[in-house]
């Protein structure tokens, strides 16, 4: 090995390290503020699973050419890697990072270290290029605490070059997206991103994340995406996720053209199609917007997988012991690459031992407090991943958006391909009816019961909507309502059946004395989702029993089946109603049906 070149940076801040961690291990973001251009990636595998990763960039006249290996880092703790080249001045070069708590602040030092593998690059790491690089950084590195302590509203500043009439044309796409109810007074927030965000923000960007960061209703978000697709300032993509690194690594610009299954080059790993945890739906801008680059500014480091908390390398037989604070709740532990997994809940004792064996991933004896023990005993390198298993909880997963009336409004030729079908783990669902409507209809015949029939449709869209849901089809004067929190599905019917009163008598000048009564049964389990008369369409035992349940509502009556009601989030609502339950036999149905009953009277007199 030839002489190694090392600076190191040393900075104080006053925010703790769980502040800092996000913005300065958020590498892709460091590099494209810094003017590093992006890179292309080939993924070779190889015949022991592991998977060989050759990056290739030109700077100016060079041709650079490296391995990109796996960051190792402990969340909140450090990072580090080495690239190992194979083209250009340096043969090894990387950063790590290391932050400390230090009182209320942290202490960060930042080190960059490289070897060179010819003339050229023994002159640049003698004469000033890691002082140069390091500059760069330490500026970098300021913008981000201030932003990390909130005295900035972007870690860096970016000037990107927008396509000739952008801007005005942004703003033609904000006043029309003004014009329906769906932008909620969000679109110059959105345009304002669009313009002048990162492009690392803009590549696949999730409704859920921007209403966190803006702090306002994910449904809010999710129209204003989708209408903004309409009027065309955005593109959507149906992403097909792996399970392990949460790449994209299947997308389509429609349902109907996403494959039912993917090969992830990256972990080396085949996996299926799973419409309720890894189809999700990002938008990125319409290139008559901006134009983002072709490339990686950075594949592999820790905020591109942040739901992993600890990955590390280790040799083969090698033990290592880290220090790593994790805490309490659900874990996945498993190699970088094709292996068996292994699920934990990690409680009160120490972190168990992870040990790599040839066959699995093994759980040892727990750890001192807030350290991870580490073991190898493979014959090959292996790369250790503890990762956090709530890593879906901002992506806008494609059961969740079919299952919003804006979505079925707006796109409605969004559907499965002829012949598909996806299973769905969980939707609840709500079907409503008029009671009486033979009568009805004779009272005040065809004509005028149509009109009323058609109001009270966008009556109870109105409510659906308002609560998460999605309207599936009309059956005469039956609704089908599809909703993917049971919650959301008990709140709609709760909203519908205490408003009826208003709408009857908003009607009241059209329609006379005619007034409408509503049924409404809901129940929740798994189904298959299809496209029947070119729209999305669920089938199964659960919706036969949602139908069959609202046949026995009364009118002006919710009715439900137990398991909905002993739902957590649906019991909470149901304080202050107290329900009556009841077992019958369903046509249909083996088995005995047990439900509960919300009566009008119970409606009415709890406080709303």
């Amino acid at each position: 090995m030839g002489k190694v070149y090392r600076r190191s940076w040393v900075w104080h801040f006053d925010q703790p390290p769980e502040k800092i961690w996000p913005v300065f291990a958020d590498t892709a973001r460091f590099n494209e503020a810094a003017g590093t251009p992006p890179y292309r990636m080939e993924e070779i595998p190889r015949p022991d699973g592991s998977v060989l990763r050759i990056a290739r960039a030109r700077i100016g006249r060079m041709e650079l050419e490296w391995e990109e290996r796996p960051y190792e880092w402990a969340r909140n703790k450090y990072f580090s890697q080495r690239r190992l080249f194979r083209k250009g001045p340096f043969k090894t070069f990387g950063p790590s990072l290391t932050l400390e708590a230090e009182g209320q602040g942290c202490k960060a030092t930042y080190t960059l270290e490289g070897e060179p593998a010819n003339l050229i690059g023994t002159i640049l790491l003698r004469f000033g290029f890691l002082d140069r690089a390091g500059k760069l950084i330490e500026r970098l590195a300021l913008d981000a605490a201030a932003f990390a302590g909130g005295s900035r509203t972007r870690p860096f500043d970016v000037a990107p070059k927008l396509p000739e009439g952008a801007k005005e044309r942004v703003a033609g796409m904000v006043a029309a997206i003004d014009t329906t109810p769906f932008g909620h007074g969000l679109s110059l927030r959105l345009a304002d991103r669009l313009l002048t965000a990162q492009e690392v923000d803009l590549v696949r960007i999730r409704p859920l994340t921007l209403a966190r960061i803006w702090q306002v209703s994910a449904r809010e978000v999710i129209e204003l995406c989708l209408v903004a697709v309409k009027v065309g300032m955005l593109e959507l993509r149906w992403d097909l996720l792996c399970p392990r690194c949460r790449g994209a690594k299947e997308s389509a610009a429609t349902l109907a053209g996403l494959p039912t299954g993917a090969h992830c080059q990256s972990c080396n790993v085949d996996y299926e199609r799973e419409f309720d945890h890894n189809v999700e739906i990002t938008f990125r801008p319409s290139p008559q917007v901006r134009s983002l680059s072709h490339g990686e500014f950075c594949l592999s480091g820790p905020m591109t997988t942040p739901h992993v908390m600890l990955q590390q390398i280790l040799a083969p037989g090698q033990k290592r012991t880290v220090s790593a604070e994790l805490g309490h709740g659900d874990y996945r532990l498993r190699l970088l690459g094709p292996s068996t997994a292994s699920d934990i809940f990690f409680g009160t004792d120490g972190f168990p031992t992870i040990i790599a064996d040839p066959q699995r991933i093994l759980c040892g004896v727990p750890a001192m407090p807030g350290f991870v023990n580490i073991e190898n005993r493979t014959e090959r390198e292996a790369t250790i991943v503890v990762e956090s298993r709530d890593w879906v909880i901002e992506a806008l997963t494609a059961h969740r958006v079919t299952a919003l009336q804006a979505f079925r409004e707006q796109f409605s030729a969004e559907i499965l391909r002829p012949g598909d079908e996806v299973a769905i783990s969980h939707i609840t669902l709500m079907f409503t009816d008029l009671q009486g409507s033979t009568a009805l209809y004779t009272r005040i015949g065809d004509a005028g019961a149509y009109h009323l029939v058609r109001e009270h449709f966008a009556f109870l869209a109105e409510a659906v909507r308002a609560n998460n849901g999605a309207v599936v089809k009309t059956i005469g004067d039956a609704v089908m309502a599809a909703f993917v929190q049971p919650a959301d599905a008990l709140r709609a019917a709760i909203d519908v059946q205490r408003n009826v009163a208003r709408f009857n008598a908003a009607n009241a000048a059209a329609h006379g004395a005619e007034t409408i009564v509503i049924k409404v049964g809901l129940h929740g389990g798994s189904c298959i989702a299809v496209t029947l008369n070119d729209r999305m369409d669920y089938f199964g035992s659960t919706v036969n029993l949602a139908a069959r349940l609202q046949s026995e509502s009364r009118g002006g009556e919710i009715v439900m089946s137990a398991s909905l009601a002993k739902d957590p989030a649906v019991a909470a609502l149901m304080v202050g109603l107290p329900p009556m339950e009841q077992t019958i036999r369903i046509k249909g149905i083996d088995e005995l049906v047990t439900f509960v009953r919300l009566t009008e009277q119970a409606l009415r007199k709890a406080p709303a």
